[in-house]
C-alpha cells in the first residue's frame, strides 16, 4: 500500500539532539509513561535514625568553615571540612608521568553543606531557608575559587540513596579541584562551538525559544525560569536558568540569590510533589575558575531525578532514553500547586 495513502503510523521514539553537549537521547514516545506513574510508585527508604545522626548535631560541628545561625543564636546552615575527602589540599599538585600516562595528586577540598532539619528535603523547605543554602554555596564558592590550584568548584546535592547520599539527612557538598570535569568541558566545547558559528549563546538561544513556546516551562520569575530541556536524558530533567546571559555564578547579586531560592523552591517543590518524593541529584555548571575567558558559557543548575537506571543499551551507547516526552513532564510540573 502506498505510504501517502496509509495513516502515519506514531513512531516508536524521538531521537533529540542537545546543542550543547552534541549527544543524542532517545524519548520512547512509543512506550511513554503517564507522567502521574511516577507519583504512585512506592519509594523505599533507607533512614538514618535521628538519634545516630551525626549531621544532627549542629552546634557541636567543629570546626565549621562557615555557619548561619537563627534569631535564637542556633546553627540552621553550617559547612564542614568531609571527615573522608575525595580532595585534600596540598601546597603541590607533583604532576608526573608513568610511560604514556599523566597523573597527579587529588589536590582540593571537599567540604559539606549541612541543614537543620533531619526529615525535610530542600524541596520542602521554605524560600527563605533555601535562600540561606544559596548564600553557603555562594561564600564557599568565591572562598575556594581563590585557593592556589583550584579551577574548578563543583557544587551538588544528592537526595536519596538511589542518588547516591550515604546519609540521609539534607545536604549538598563542594569539590574544589585543580581540573574541569569531562561533563562541564563539554558543555563549554559545545557552547563555544556555538558562539563561535553563530555569534551567540546557544542558551540564550533555547531559553528565548522555550519561554516564547512554553511547552517546556515548568515556572518563571523576573529573573529565572525552570524548564524541562528539549533533549531530557531523563523523565523529568530540570533546569534552572538566570534569563539574562550570566557565564559566573560567584557573581549573583542579592536580588538574584532571592529569586534563585524562588526558582529551586518551585522546581524542587514540584518534583517532590509530583513524583512522591523521588531520589534526585542536582548540580552547578558554571564557567571555571581559571582566568580564562568564558564569555560565551551560561551558568545554570541541572536538577535529575532517579526516574531510570542505565541498562546495556545506555551503557553501551552512551545514549539515554526517556520514558516521558519533555513537553508532558514540563505540563504535569506546571500545574501542580505547592
Amino acid at each position: 500500500m502506498p505510504e501517502n495513502n496509509a495513516e502515519q503510523t506514531k513512531p516508536a521514539s524521538e531521537l533529540r539532539f542537545d546543542l550543547v553537549s552534541k549527544d543524542w537521547v532517545v524519548i520512547a514516545t512509543g512506550r511513554a509513561k503517564r507522567p502521574e506513574t511516577f507519583a504512585e510508585q512506592k519509594r523505599q527508604k533507607e533512614e538514618t535514625p535521628q538519634g545516630d545522626c551525626f549531621f544532627c548535631d549542629l552546634k557541636n560541628q567543629n570546626p565549621p568553615v562557615l555557619e548561619y545561625k537563627n534569631k535564637d543564636g542556633e546553627r540552621e546552615v553550617v559547612v564542614i571540612p568531609n571527615k573522608y575527602p575525595a580532595f585534600k589540599h596540598s601546597v603541590n599538585l607533583r604532576e608526573r608521568a608513568i610511560g604514556p600516562y599523566s597523573l597527579m595528586d587529588g589536590s582540593g577540598f571537599h567540604e559539606v553543606v549541612i541543614t537543620r532539619d533531619h526529615e525535610k528535603s530542600l524541596g520542602e523547605f521554605s524560600v527563605k531557608q533555601i535562600r540561606r543554602v544559596i548564600d553557603a554555596y555562594h561564600e564557599r564558592y568565591l572562598e575556594l575559587s581563590k585557593q592556589k590550584h583550584i579551577n574548578y568548584v563543583s557544587i551538588f546535592h544528592n537526595h536519596g540513596r538511589e542518588a547516591g547520599a550515604s546519609v540521609s539527612h539534607p545536604h549538598s557538598q563542594i569539590i574544589a579541584l585543580p581540573v574541569i570535569d569531562p561533563d562541564l568541558q563539554r558543555s563549554l566545547n559545545g557552547s563555544k562551538m556555538f558562539f563561535e558559528n553563530r555569534g551567540e549563546c546557544v542558551h540564550c538561544k533555547m531559553l528565548e525559544w522555550d519561554l516564547e513556546d512554553k511547552q517546556r516551562l515548568i515556572y518563571e520569575n523576573k529573573e529565572f525560569a525552570v524548564l524541562a530541556p528539549f533533549a531530557s536524558r531523563v523523565a523529568f530533567e530540570t533546569r534552572i536558568y538566570p534569563k539574562e546571559h550570566h557565564s559566573y555564578f560567584e557573581r549573583i547579586n542579592d536580588q538574584e540569590k532571592d529569586l534563585l531560592a524562588d526558582a529551586f523552591k518551585q522546581a524542587l517543590g514540584r518534583i517532590h510533589k509530583g513524583l512522591n518524593d523521588p531520589a534526585y541529584n542536582f548540580f552547578l555548571h558554571t564557567a571555571p575558575s581559571d582566568g580564562k575567558d568564558y564569555c560565551h558559557y551560561h551558568w545554570h543548575f541541572e536538577i535529575l531525578p532517579k526516574t531510570s537506571i542505565w541498562a546495556g543499551f545506555e551503557l553501551g551507547t552512551g545514549i539515554e532514553i526517556s520514558t516521558v516526552e519533555p513537553e508532558k513532564a514540563a505540563e504535569y510540573l506546571r500545574n501542580l500547586e505547592i
